[in-house]
């Protein structure tokens, strides 16, 4: 089946303003079988957003809107292309019982989610470690190191796989190597690989699902997949499964570079 299982839609807040409609016509131009829409969800109560705009997930009045604009849709593209109703859910570190009362809430409506980690608690509070280049730097400046950033997001996604999140947390973790996105300006001083095979056999060990997200190739300072293919291989040795997805925010990404998803796993 050819499915591209992370997209977004214009409920997300610093998206684009692209109908669902053409998200979907753009995949059944591209020949996919099945997509699923996985909008950034609320954040957990209680959580201030560190990001200037605040936009980092949709208004919790809007989840409404969302689930019946997937409906409509669904009933739309019915016999021409499966379409799944999805979240991305963030884990963040000390929001957990918060985070799994949301999912005991709306779970039951979710074909699909993923679980990703885009928020780092240090001492000075909450940081979006892939808000900015600037956001970033500053981060190392706090950290000591680009290493030990990274080191701290590895160790973050290994809580947010060992979370107890309930019933309906999520089974498919998302861009585990989201911090080199900035790699190019700010590369590491050595390798960080003993932290994300220590990741790869969490995953394996609670029968997780790895989402292979292109959106990296589409940024200027990363330039590869989430996670690259040497990381893909290691995956694979352990038979871990993967899910591609573009990570589209507008509907020209949808399928992005799906050809290399299809040679990284040949």
């Amino acid at each position: 089946m050819k499915k591209d299982g992370h997209i977004h839609t214009p409920f997300c807040p610093h998206g684009t303003e692209d109908l669902m409609e053409e998200y979907v016509l753009r995949a059944i131009d591209l020949g996919f079988d099945e997509i699923s829409f996985t909008e950034h969800a609320p954040l957990p109560e209680g959580f201030t957003d560190p990001t200037p705009d605040g936009d980092s997930g949709m208004k919790l009045s809007r989840l409404h809107s969302y689930f019946s604009s997937i409906d409509k849709i669904k009933e739309k593209f019915a016999g021409e292309i499966s379409i799944l109703t999805g979240l991305e859910i963030d884990y963040i570190e000390g929001y957990e019982k918060e985070t799994e009362r949301f999912l005991n809430m709306w779970g039951h409506l979710l074909d699909d989610s993923i679980l990703s980690v885009h928020f780092l608690r240090t001492s000075r509070g909450y940081t979006c470690v892939d808000y900015s280049a600037d956001v970033f730097g500053e981060l190392v400046e706090q950290m000591g190191s680009v290493l030990k950033v990274h080191e701290m997001y590895y160790e973050t996604v290994k809580a947010a796989i060992k979370s107890n999140l309930g019933n309906y947390k999520p089974k498919r973790l998302g861009h585990v190597t989201l911090p080199r996105k900035f790699q190019k300006k700010y590369p590491l001083e050595q390798q960080a690989g003993s932290l994300l095979d220590s990741i790869l056999i969490e995953v394996k060990k609670h029968s997780m699902v790895l989402d292979f997200n292109s959106a990296g190739l589409r940024k200027k300072d990363c330039g590869e997949t989430y996670p690259p293919e040497d990381i893909v291989k290691k995956a694979q040795l352990l038979d871990i499964p993967f899910t591609f997805g573009s990570d589209a925010h507008a509907a020209e990404d949808v399928g992005k570079d799906y050809d290399l998803f299809l040679r990284y796993l040949a």
